[in-house]
C-alpha cells in the first residue's frame, strides 16, 4: 500500500466538468492498494494520517495534526503509485491490485479516516480526474507499507 499526502490550502477533483471532491485547509491523499494489501493496512494509513503533526503550530514548528486544525481530506485514488520504473522505459503497473480490489480497499481506507474524524472528500475510483491543489509549504509526505519502522 501506498499514499502520497500533500498539505494543501485547497484542493479539488473534477471529472468530465464536475467537482467530485473539493476541501479547503487539510490533506490531498493519493492511494494506492498492490496485490497483498489488507484492510488492517489500510485502517493503519488512515490512523497515521489523522494524527500526522504536519501543520503547524502558532510558533511556527510543525506539531499539529490534521484533526487538529479541523482540517479535512481529499483522498484519490492513483494506481500509478504502484509503478515499477526500473526496467525499460514505460512503467509496469503490475503491482497494482486488481481494480475490484483496489476499489474496495480505497472505500475501506475513505471510511477508516471518516472512522477517526475526519471529514473526506473523493474522486471517482477508476475516473479519468483532473486534480487540483495549491501546495503549502509544500509539504509532501510519501507512505510505503513495505517502509520498515
Amino acid at each position: 500500500m501506498r499514499a502520497v499526502l500533500q498539505r494543501v490550502s485547497e484542493a479539488s477533483v473534477i471529472v468530465d466538468g464536475d467537482i467530485t471532491g473539493a476541501i479547503e485547509q487539510g490533506l490531498l491523499v493519493l492511494f494506492c492498494a498492490e496485490h497483498g494489501d489488507i484492510d488492517d493496512e489500510a485502517a493503519y494509513f488512515a490512523r497515521k494520517i489523522s494524527k500526522m503533526r504536519i501543520f503547524t503550530d502558532d510558533e511556527g514548528k510543525m506539531n499539529r495534526s490534521v484533526l487538529d486544525i479541523d482540517g479535512s481530506v481529499l483522498a484519490v485514488s492513483q494506481f500509478t503509485l504502484a509503478a515499477n520504473w526500473k526496467k525499460g522505459n514505460r512503467p509496469g503497473f503490475s503491482a497494482a491490485a486488481t481494480p475490484a480490489e483496489g476499489e474496495r480497499l480505497y472505500k475501506f481506507f475513505c471510511h477508516a479516516l471518516k472512522n477517526e474524524g475526519l471529514t473526506v472528500e473523493k474522486g471517482i475510483f477508476g475516473a479519468h480526474m483532473d486534480v487540483r491543489l495549491l501546495n503549502d509549504g509544500p509539504v509532501t509526505i510519501v507512505m510505503d507499507s513495505k517502509d520498515s519502522a
